[in-house]
């Protein structure tokens, strides 16, 4: 589903009929100056940098990681907090504790993510599988401007039965980095970040990414 957040009715939403959401608008411009400025103050740290997650992500540029303050992860939090994705998390069985994680990113020119799942444990900080469950994906756009030509974009697949046992993938969907939008689906599901092209210049595709989780 694709909606604008205005009209948009997280009680009657469910992510069993439809594992992909897209809110449109759900940031508005002073909210995205709000983030602008604490990734500003943020200290980041390169894909380079990263050893678990660079050997997973090989040639996908030096895009940059950040964690969020604890003002804005809580202004964060309780926009986020719509019933439709608690009934979702709250639908699988045994859990003993629920979790968050979510990380500022900036992906400049070069910059890319190559085909994943979110179910991958390599790339975990210490390479040993994450006691949660990933079981809802989220990612929002904290650009204030972004034009077609400047790529960026989240494909999202679909895996169909090939020839001779091999599988391959539909695009379902291929969403631009809107500024201001939401984007949030179920986990596991095949998924890229398409290259910033040179064309964006200095202009760098600004997002929080991540999960929320399940301990069983």
């Amino acid at each position: 589903m694709r909606v604008r957040f205005q009209e948009f009715d997280p009680h009657s939403f469910s992510f069993e009929k439809d594992p992909v959401l897209v809110l449109e608008e759900f940031w508005t411009p002073k909210d995205l100056v709000f983030f602008q400025e604490a990734m500003q103050r943020s200290k980041w740290t390169a894909l380079r940098k990263i050893p678990a997650l660079s050997r997973f992500f090989p040639k996908c540029g030096n895009w940059g990681q950040a964690e969020i303050a604890l003002a804005e992860a809580e202004a964060f939090g309780s926009r986020i907090a719509m019933p439709c994705i608690y009934k979702y998390i709250d639908s699988f069985p045994n859990i003993k504790r629920r979790h968050l994680a979510f990380s500022y990113y900036s992906y400049a020119a070069g910059d890319c993510l190559s085909m994943h799942t979110d179910l991958e444990t390599t790339y975990s900080a210490d390479r040993q599988p994450l006691p949660a469950i990933r079981r809802l994906a989220l990612t929002t756009y904290l650009h204030s401007e972004w034009h077609p030509d400047w790529g960026g974009e989240l494909i999202i697949y679909e895996p169909r039965g090939g020839q001779q046992g091999k599988q391959t993938f539909e695009i379902t969907h291929c969403l631009a980095p809107q500024p201001g939008a939401l984007v949030l689906f179920t986990v596991p599901r095949h998924h890229r970040v398409c290259r910033v092209d040179r064309l964006a210049g200095s202009h760098k595709r600004l997002s929080i990414s991540g999960w929320f989780m399940t301990e069983d």
